[in-house]
Formats: structure tokens, sequence, C-alpha cells
């Protein structure tokens, strides 16, 4: 299978084979599930499968990778669907298999600070039952309320606490893994230190369901700070909003939490929401969120009124302070619901770049100027404090960026300048479908052939996610 377009022929008989492994009410291939399955929250793109399959265990999910890898049919695994790079589109039909089912925290180790959970559990209920044991496992997309840990895994997710805390990928010690040809194996060990060969571990982490399929996942967890602060602050220029991120961490300064919201982001999620909490009038250009936390009241009192103090030099307006805990829940329930309100208004695509974060104020000039030049209309908004800002682009009459020449160019152009900063084209979002005519932009003829060599490795009949990151050809 050379190339992501050749393919096996799925048949009654598979079909018959995949009830025979998961019962009828697991095997769907009416219209209505396929058009279902057949998106994700990726621009408006739709590529039906042929068959949606719903395991609940490893040894389920090998008896059906054996008979599609023997048969060369493609196989396009799904978590939650809240994807926004097109990972988990099946756009060579075959199966969709759903690890939904797969939906079980197996068990919270308080006495080593660990967790290991199925990959269908939704992040934001794992969460709230690991802090339930005092315990913290800061990963927090935007859509964690929603997205499954599997997918998290899948995409090397980050989100707000990633400035300080780190990203998935700083949390996952040992993973259960399907492989494509069906075998079942561990990828590393529970514990904290491995250096006993190479680190497959990691290299799963981020892959975009293209090596394997996650079964099960062991993640570190950390202790829950006992307190945390936020204030919003606005500011009349971009530039200055962005300019002022830099400056706080080279005065020696680590937010939990560091977000940049542009005005025009913020007005229509505010009215989506129908919410007031955050001052949204023309002076305004955008607005930092900045939180900190730890275990020492006095200490972070201290930190923010440092910050604030530091931030008058940028030109900031006058600053919010949340004073409870339903104000905190308001401006992040504002931050998180963002991507969701601008693409309703019509920003259907969205890029997911990241820039040292020094270099953010030339990234966002170039992005408007880039919107000058192709026709369109860009708001800004993201995880400034670690350089990643999301980009969702309103063109009068192009809404999919994926397969559309003018839009390819003007992109191409964006990444061009992302990787004249010293960035790369995803922080945390992957590349999936639609960012894999971009990988050439900034990696190597030599880079992609490890790639490649590593794909055929793992998956030689490319059954697995072909066509995502790269193609085999």
């Amino acid at each position: 299978m050379p190339a992501t377009d050749a393919k096996g022929t799925l048949t009654a008989e598979h079909i018959q084979q995949f009830k025979t492994i998961l019962g009828d009410t697991y095997v769907l291939s009416d219209e209505e599930n396929l058009t279902h399955y057949g998106h994700d929250e990726t621009e408006h793109l739709q590529y039906p499968p042929e068959v949606v399959l719903k395991p609940r265990t490893a040894a389920e999910i090998a008896a059906i990778m054996k008979i599609c890898n023997k048969d060369l049919i493609p196989v396009t695994p799904r978590g939650a669907g809240t994807g926004l790079s097109g990972g988990a589109l099946p756009h060579l039909g075959g199966v969709l298999l759903s690890t939904e089912r797969m939906n079980s925290i197996l068990s919270i180790d308080e006495r080593n600070l660990q967790v290991i959970t199925e990959p269908g559990v939704i992040t934001e209920v794992l969460q709230n039952a690991v802090k339930e044991k005092g315990l913290f496992y800061p990963p927090d997309p935007s859509s964690r309320g929603s997205c499954f840990i599997g997918g998290n895994i899948a995409e090397n997710s980050g989100g707000p606490k990633a400035v300080k805390y780190g990203v998935v990928k700083d949390y996952v010690l040992n993973l259960e893994v399907v492989l494509p040809n069906g075998e079942i194996i561990w990828t590393g060990a529970n514990v904290l230190k491995n250096s006993t060969g190479y680190n497959l571990t990691q290299l799963l982490v981020g892959s975009e369901g293209t090596l394997g399929i996650v079964t099960k996942i062991v993640l570190k967890l950390i202790p829950f700070p006992k307190f945390d602060l936020l204030m919003l602050v606005p500011f009349a220029s971009l530039e200055k909003a962005s300019e002022a991120v830099s400056a706080i961490f080279r005065a020696g300064f680590v937010p939990s939490a560091l977000e940049l919201v542009e005005i025009d982001a913020l007005k229509i999620v505010s009215k989506m929401v129908e919410s007031t909490a955050v001052p949204v009038d023309d002076s305004i250009a955008a607005h930092l969120i900045i939180e900190v936390d730890g275990n020492n009241m006095d200490v972070l009192m201290n930190e923010m009124e440092s910050i604030a103090a530091l931030l008058t030099q940028f030109d900031a307006g006058e600053i919010f302070f949340a004073d409870d805990a339903q104000q905190k829940a308001e401006l992040w329930k504002l931050r998180r619901r963002v991507a969701e309100a601008v693409k309703t208004s019509g920003y259907t695509i969205e890029e997911d770049t990241v820039v040292p974060r020094a270099e953010l104020p030339a990234l966002i000039k170039g992005v408007k100027e880039l919107g000058k030049q192709y026709g369109f209309h860009a708001v800004c908004y993201g995880h400034a404090g670690d350089g990643n800002l999301h980009i969702r682009i309103n063109h009068p009459t192009i809404k999919n960026s994926h397969g559309n020449a003018e839009m390819t160019e003007a992109l191409r152009a964006l990444f061009e300048l992302v990787k004249k900063l010293g960035g790369t084209i995803s922080g945390e979002h992957g590349i999936g479908l639609i960012q894999k005519p971009y990988m050439t932009t900034v990696f190597r003829d030599a880079n992609l052939y490890i790639m490649r060599e590593i794909k055929k490795a793992f998956d030689p009949n490319n059954i697995l996610n072909a066509g995502k990151i790269f193609d085999l050809n």
C-alpha cells in the first residue's frame, strides 16, 4: 500500500467478522452514523467512513486490526471528534474505530502519584477525579469538557496551563498500544526515569494515531495547588499586549496561565454566551488573562502586584482582579468558548502557529498584513505565554483551506513567516490532513524521510490513519 489512495475493499464478510467480534450493536453502517463520524471540528470537511466500529477492549481492537491489516482496509482511530487538523477524518473511507466505549479510569495510585486510564475518558472528568484525591493533571485544552484523554495523547495537547506545567508528553509514563498488525505492547514502564532503549512512549505521544491505537494510559500526577489568582488586563494596542508577554517572563515571573484574546474575538464570544464580565469597548484592542497559582497566598499576591506594576510600562488599562471563584469561572468560560464562537461567526479556518514568545508582536503584525494582502480577516487568541497563537481566518468566499489553491498560497506565506521567526506550524493541534502540505516549509527531506521510515516500521501496509501528517509515496 505505497500510496494513500490504495486500499482493500470492505466486504459484507468483513462486516460479519466485525459483528462476531463486537456484537451487532457496535457495528454501525447507517447513513446518520456515517455522517456523524465523517467529520470533526476541522473547518467544514466531511468524509464518511464505510463502517463505524465501537470496541470496548484492547483485545477487540487487536482482532479488528488483524483483519484490516491482512486485507488492507484503512482504519481511522477517533476519540471525541474535537480535533482541528483533520486527524480523525476517514478520508479514505474504510473503518472508523471509535474509542468512546473505553471510558474507565482504572486506578488512581495516591502513593506513587499516578493514574491509569482508558483513552475514552473525558479530560475534565479525569482531572476532577484526581482532584478529589488532592492531585493535579495540568494539561487542559479548551475542549477539556468534551475531548478524550486519548485524543490529547494523539495530539500532544497543551492548553493554558502548559506555560508553567508543560504539555501532555510531560505526564505520560507508559502506554498500552495495539499495533497495526494487531499485536498489543506496552511502550515503557510506570517509572519517572527510563533510559532503557528508544523512548517509544514519547514517540507515540503526538503521533496522531498513525503508529498505533492507545488503549491504556499511565499518567504522572502532582499535588493540586492550594490557591490561584486571576487578573484581566486590557490594552489599547495588540502589539503592546504581545510585547508585555515576554517582559513578564524576563522579569522572573512564571504564571500558571497567560492567555491573549483579541477584542474582536472577545466581542463574538461575549455575545454568544451573553456575558458582560469583560469590557469590550472600542478603546481596547486585546486582553491578557494572567493566572498565578501555588501554596502561599502572600507570595501570589506579591507576584500579581509586581506583574501589574510591570504592565504599566506597556500602556495597560485598568486591571480587573477576579475576586472569587465565580468571577474566575466566568473569565475562563469566555476564553474556552472563543474557538467555538468565532467558528460559528464565520472564522472557519484555524491555524495553530507557535513562535518564541518574544516574536509574538512580529507574528501578529505579519498576520494582519497577510490578511490585507489576501483579502481575509483574522482574529488572534491563544496561549501567549508559550508563544502559541491561534489564528482564526474569515474569508468572504473561502470556508475551507483544504484543497483551495488561493488559501494554500496565503497559508504558505504565513508559515514561511513563522519559520523565519524561529517557530513552527503547529503547537498543539497537530498536522493531520489539512496541514500536511506545509510540512516541507519547516522540515528538510531528511527529516521527512526519517518520519516515513518510522511509519513504515510500525505500519508497513499503511492502513492506520494513512495520509495524515505526510504521504508514503
